[in-house]
């Protein structure tokens, strides 16, 4: 695990399931914009959670990309699912500002609620094409530039489905820090 800690907030990095967090209150969901179960982290979110949670999540969209809106947890250990649209990588332009975008606005949820940890995928890097290699610094970086003013949320954990992602993300976070 790599670790960084700003303040009273931590950022982690893990390998592991997203829908396996049971100390953490929200997970981000890497969502399609009609909040329908998909493939990917929001299928494995979505079969984890059970049908509760597309009868809740699809009426609160569409999103467009870089948004994000929240629902309960359902079955999952979490008691909340923060549903984000990510860029489709080279459709949605500019991706960077909408990946950014992502994690700014489900952390903008967190304080509004005051949700004190969330876990978070490599949102868009699956079968919205955008390459991890790309993608891990703008997501660290959109998070480590909101750390200095949080207030409710004391970690951050990024949690990577494979041990190259885990690898990217540590990497990116080294020349970060």
């Amino acid at each position: 695990m790599n670790r960084y800690i700003f303040g009273d907030v931590t950022l982690e990095l893990i390998e592991g399931d997203i829908t396996k967090q049971p100390d953490i209150e929200a997970i981000a969901n890497a969502a399609n914009a009609q909040l329908y179960a998909g493939g990917g982290v929001d299928g494995a979110i979505h079969r984890a959670a059970g049908t509760g949670l597309e009868k809740e999540a699809h009426p609160l969209g569409p999103l467009k990309p870089g948004e994000a809106v929240i629902t309960g947890g359902h079955h999952l250990p979490n008691n909340y699912v923060i549903h984000c649209l990510g860029p489709v990588y080279d459709r949605d332009i500019p991706h960077d500002l909408y990946l950014a975008n992502c994690y700014e606005n489900a952390m903008r949820i967190c304080e509004e609620r005051g949700i004190q940890s969330i876990a978070f995928p490599a949102i868009s890097t699956g079968v919205f094409g955008y390459p991890v290699e790309e993608a891990a610094p703008v997501a660290l970086k959109a998070v480590m530039d909101a750390m200095p003013s949080l207030k409710s949320l004391r970690t951050i954990r990024m949690v990577l489905f494979s041990h190259y992602a885990h690898q990217v993300f540590g990497n990116a976070l080294e020349k970060l820090i």
